[in-house]
């Protein structure tokens, strides 16, 4: 009777313990998935892509601003609520990279708050619109943005990385990455129908280990795409 009894126990126990499994392994296929890092060799295919779709003007990215002044003990460009002298230098050259990218079919658009503007004025030498929509973003980032998303013409954004969590929540991915200043968020909208697909993310850092390297005259390097 006593082994009967553990019997009885060990294969509940057994049961018990595969139906936890099986609702653990079910909850980790479903949970969103996280925007690939560009910056990982494993991810070639997703440059190809972004390369191949920048080219045809299908694509929309959200760049966050630089490094702010408020939450940094280096010097700042101006104003407390903008960014640093070294954040803004970081900027020029993500903002070479993109020259290397190509802008002859880019809109530009900033949040209106000082450190997304100092961002795009420091990154491209053009006027830059600022537009309140791209601060104020709480469940209308996706929306607002292929609002705005001319065909034939990528679309840059200098927001935030708020506004980058929301675009993800928007397109139903986890929003556990965490944005460095001047990531850059990338966006796949081929067809008028087609729903936009979610290409992944790169950091100013990782421009370089994308592509091969090139110096300009100025010294400066830059991403050759």
């Amino acid at each position: 009777m006593l082994r009967c009894g553990l019997a009885r126990y060990k294969n509940t126990l057994v049961v018990i313990f595969a139906a936890v499994l099986a609702v653990a392994l079910t909850l980790a296929i479903l949970a969103p998935a996280s925007p690939a890092n560009l910056g990982q060799p494993s991810h070639a295919d997703q440059v190809l892509q972004l390369t191949n779709s920048w080219a045809k003007g299908d694509v929309i990215v959200l760049v966050r601003h630089a490094e702010r002044c408020d939450r940094s003990t280096t010097q700042c460009l101006g104003p407390a609520d903008g960014v640093t002298v070294r954040g803004a230098q970081a900027v020029q050259v993500l903002g070479a990279d993109y020259k290397q990218l190509g802008l002859n079919n880019a809109d530009i658009y900033s949040s209106l708050l000082t450190r997304a503007r100092q961002t795009a004025n420091a990154m491209f030498d053009r006027p830059v619109e600022a537009q309140d929509w791209l601060f104020n973003c709480r469940g209308t980032m996706l929306r607002d943005a292929l609002k705005h998303k001319v065909p034939g013409h990528n679309l840059i954004l200098v927001s935030h990385s708020e506004c980058m969590d929301q675009m993800l929540v928007d397109m139903h991915l986890s929003t556990d990455t965490t944005f460095g200043y001047g990531a850059s968020l990338f966006i796949n909208t081929n067809g008028v129908n087609a729903a936009p697909q979610m290409l992944g993310y790169i950091e100013t850092k990782d421009w370089a280990s994308i592509v091969p390297v090139v110096t300009t005259h100025h010294g400066i390097e830059s991403s050759q795409f």
